[in-house]
C-alpha cells in the first residue's frame, strides 16, 4: 500500500500522506514522493502551488526509523552528515521553488513533521492538531530546520520552548506565536484550505515568486539591503507590464 498519494485540481497539487497504521511517519516513499511534487511544481506552469496534508489520526509523528534509509543506517559521521544533506535538500527546495508551498497539519505534527512545516510558505492547522519537537527526549536535537527555521519564525523564547523543553503547543497557541497562520475546523478543514490556496494562486504568479524571494532575502540582510531587494524586484515588475495591467484593470490614474 502507497505511503502518499497525490492529487489535481484548480491548479493546485496536493500530496496526501496516507499511512495511518504507522502515524503517517515519514518514510523513504514519502520523501520520495515529496520530491516528486516539489518538481513537478517547478517545472510545470500549469501547477500553482502544493499542499501537503494527510489522513488519518496524524498529520505526521516525524521521520520512520523503523525503517533502513541511507540516514538510519549510516555507522560513521561522514555518512551520516551526506544522507542528512540529502534530506535537508528537499526542505531547501521548499524553500527555493517560486510557487507558494503549503502544509495543512489536519492532526499532530511532530519532528520532520514541523521541521517540513517551518520549510513552506504558508502553515494552516485543524482544531485539534499541536506540534511538537521530541528529539530532545533521544538526546538529539531537531537538526532539519528545527532550530534554524522555527527560530527564524517563533523567535527564540518559543523556540526554546519546543526544540529545548520538547513541549508541545496546540492549533490556537501555533496561531498566537506565528507558528501557523490560520486555523480551521476539523470539519471541512480540506475544503477550506483548499478554498484558501485558491484564493492566494489567483493572484499575479509572477509577483506571487517575486515577493517570496523578497520576503526570504529581506529576513537574511540588513535593512538597506533588503529596501535595495524591493526596488530590484519591483523595478522587474513594474517594466514587465504590471503597472499598465493595474491602469486597465481599475480604469487608469496614477499609482
Amino acid at each position: 500500500m502507497s505511503h502518499a498519494r497525490t492529487e489535481e485540481a484548480d491548479g493546485i497539487l496536493t500530496v496526501v500522506l496516507d499511512r495511518d497504521e504507522k502515524l503517517n511517519a515519514i518514510s523513504p516513499e514519502v520523501t520520495a514522493v515529496l520530491w516528486d511534487a516539489v518538481r513537478a511544481l517547478a517545472a510545470r506552469d500549469e501547477l500553482r502551488a502544493l499542499v501537503i496534508t494527510a489522513v488519518g489520526r496524524y498529520f505526521t509523528a516525524g521521520i520512520d526509523l523503523g525503517v533502513p534509509s541511507p540516514m538510519t543506517t549510516a555507522t560513521d559521521g561522514t555518512a551520516f552528515r551526506a544522507a542528512y544533506r540529502q534530506h535537508h535538500l528537499l526542505y531547501d527546495e521548499f524553500e527555493a521553488v517560486k510557487k507558494p508551498v503549503v502544509l495543512a497539519a489536519q492532526g499532530p505534527c511532530l519532528g520532520a513533521g514541523l521541521e517540513m512545516a517551518c520549510s513552506c510558505d504558508f502553515r494552516f492547522a485543524a482544531e485539534g492538531a499541536r506540534f511538537q519537537l521530541p528529539e530532545v527526549n533521544l538526546g538529539v536535537i531537531a537538526g532539519s530546520g528545527g532550530t534554524s527555521r522555527l527560530t527564524r519564525l517563533v523567535g527564540p523564547h518559543w523556540g526554546k520552548w519546543l526544540a529545548m523543553a520538547g513541549r508541545s503547543v496546540d492549533a490556537r497557541q501555533a496561531l498566537t506565536i506565528g507558528l501557523v497562520h490560520e486555523v480551521f475546523l476539523a470539519e471541512g478543514f480540506r475544503e477550506a484550505v483548499h478554498e484558501r490556496v485558491r484564493e492566494i494562486v489567483a493572484l499575479p504568479a509572477e509577483a506571487l515568486g517575486a515577493a517570496k524571494l523578497a520576503v526570504d532575502l529581506a529576513a537574511e540582510v540588513d535593512r538597506g539591503t533588503a529596501r535595495h531587494v524591493e526596488r530590484l524586484v519591483n523595478t522587474s515588475l513594474v517594466l514587465g507590464g504590471a503597472m499598465e495591467r493595474a491602469r486597465g484593470r481599475f480604469g487608469g490614474g496614477s499609482a
